[in-house]
């Protein structure tokens, strides 16, 4: 075969390769990453203010943008003022826009399981830094709270499994997922609030629970819960619940918070807590922050694992499971309690120390709930209008007996006129006659 030759079959070779090649590209593009806007709250008003705070969901984080207008009252914010769970801008998209990318799991997020949805949800926080040499601010604090909303993933793929047992590692793996969930609830407890602000005097519902599915049954307990001004761990910081699920609260302030008995379910814990603002701080808002953790349902409960309100009335404590001897080192520290005392209400068992036994990492979780806002109803206001009507009655009332009183003497006064008119007349007359 000649130069030529080879020159043709190297060709045909050449088209052949690309012809049987083509079919198997067809159609395939370059897929970028599946993104979907969040959900975007706003909580502080803004009259006739656009959408100055946009967000997109991808698979593993959110990327936030951020007009400098954020307020919308033509007054820009600084970079340094935005922060979203304690991370901050990471980059400026041209001269219009903020950036902040976080990943789903970080800077704060909270993960919340409803129904066949997964939510994550972030906290985006404005706090306004005085005017560079001067000691004030022109713009108020603002706190935008953004959610990705995802659907639960399920295996639907038809193709069978290899292999098709299950490997012992991979079913413990599967049981110790478990989705905590924190939610503010209505005042009848039939589902969420539907507002996040409340009135001093108050009590805020609060329901703590967990989703066993794919688990033996549990029991969810409140561990610890903290108060805060801002959605990081800033101070001031009071801690309501502690101790390892005492509610500390109502001890120290004689108020009306306390879990809610009997439980609904073992996995749900209802509780409600006294509303309150942080002393001195000029913003009403606070955040609220659990540590859940769950033991087996058929566990009897401890001082490591408990649940227990303080009776004011009664000076004592109370287990919402009704074992009350488990609330007794409230006063002391539950970290290491005392051994029991035999008796009728007491286990015949000594409880387990905190040093000898730890619960798995997923069987607990952190998570906070917020911004709740505060405001402040003065009775006195109240009292001062039911004063100045009262007043203004008694007012009109003393007014009404003064013109009755006024006619009266009137005509008293007429008649006793008339009488001297007539005697005086009669004695001129006799007068007269005699005459």
């Amino acid at each position: 075969m000649g130069y030529k030759g080879q020159i043709v079959v190297v060709l045909l070779l050449f088209f052949l390769c690309n012809a049987f090649a083509q079919p198997r590209s067809k159609g395939r593009k370059v897929m970028a990453k599946h993104q979907q806007p969040a959900v975007v709250e706003y909580f502080e008003p803004r009259a006739g203010a656009p959408m100055t705070v946009t967000a997109d969901c991808t698979d593993s984080e959110v990327i936030v943008g951020i007009s400098p207008d954020l307020l919308g009252i033509q007054k820009p914010v600084q970079p340094s003022d935005l922060s979203m769970g304690g991370c901050g801008v990471t980059s400026r998209a041209g001269a219009q826009t903020f950036v902040i990318k976080a990943p789903l799991q970080g800077c704060g997020s909270t993960v919340e399981m409803l129904g066949a949805v997964i939510v994550y949800t972030f906290t985006l926080d404005y706090n306004p830094s005085p005017i560079d040499g001067l000691p004030i601010v022109r713009t108020n604090p603002a706190v935008v709270q953004i959610e990705c909303q995802y659907d639960r993933l399920h295996n639907v793929s038809s193709n069978a499994l290899n292999p098709t047992w299950v490997p012992y590692t991979s079913t413990i793996s599967a049981e110790d997922i478990l989705g905590f969930s924190l939610v503010i609830m209505s005042s009848d407890w039939s589902g969420p609030s539907p507002s996040n602000t409340f009135f001093l005097g108050d009590l805020i519902n609060l329901q703590a629970s967990v989703d066993s599915t794919n688990h033996v049954p549990l029991r969810v307990f409140v561990d610890s819960c903290v108060a805060t001004p801002g959605s990081n761990a800033s101070a001031p910081a009071y801690t309501f619940i502690g101790n390892n699920g005492c509610f500390l609260d109502s001890k120290l302030t004689g108020s009306n918070s306390q879990f809610v008995s009997p439980r609904v379910a073992q996995s749900v814990m209802q509780f409600q807590l006294d509303a309150f603002r942080f002393y001195g701080l000029t913003t009403s808002s606070i955040f609220i922050t659990c540590h859940l953790k769950v033991t087996l349902a058929s566990a009897n409960v401890d001082p490591l694992n408990k649940d227990c309100s303080y009776n004011s009335a009664l000076s004592q404590w109370s287990s919402v499971d009704g074992n009350n001897a488990v609330c007794s080192c409230c006063d002391t520290s539950c970290a290491n309690p005392p051994p029991f005392r035999r008796g009728s209400g007491a286990p015949k068992h000594r409880p387990r120390r905190a040093s000898e036994w730890r619960a798995p990492a997923e069987w607990q979780e952190t998570i906070s709930v917020g911004p709740l806002y505060l405001e402040q109803v003065s009775p006195l206001s109240s009292v001062s209008q039911s004063l100045s009507g009262q007043q203004d009655k008694a007012s009109s009332g003393s007014q009404f007996q003064y013109s009755v009183l006024g006619a009266v003497v009137g005509v008293l006064a007429v008649s006793c006129v008339a009488v001297l008119f007539f005697a005086y007349r009669k004695a001129k007359g006799i007068v007269n006659t005699k005459k």
